[in-house]
């Protein structure tokens, strides 16, 4: 398990893939009560990461549209 600030700084595939791992801990049945505690609250924290990174990906393509001549708008110039 890592920290919280860890958690922030995850990608959403890093935050998922901890995640996965998490829920196959639980789900095992061999972990302790107290243990079992910590996995589920670490797996919101990882829950609520995937949410937010998902959300922000939705709200940037809803930002995205097409002109009159079908090139997007709303996009960043990415550096080359």
């Amino acid at each position: 398990m890592t920290d919280l600030g860890t958690i922030e700084e995850m990608s959403f595939e890093q935050a998922m893939a901890e995640l996965e791992k998490t829920v196959n801990r639980l789900e095992s049945g061999d972990t302790p009560l107290d243990e079992s505690i910590r996995l589920f609250e670490y797996g919101s924290r990882l829950k609520k990461r995937c949410e937010f990174t998902l959300k922000a990906a939705q709200e940037k393509i809803e930002k995205i549209t097409l002109d009159a001549n079908g090139v997007p708008e709303g996009v960043e110039e990415a550096p080359f």
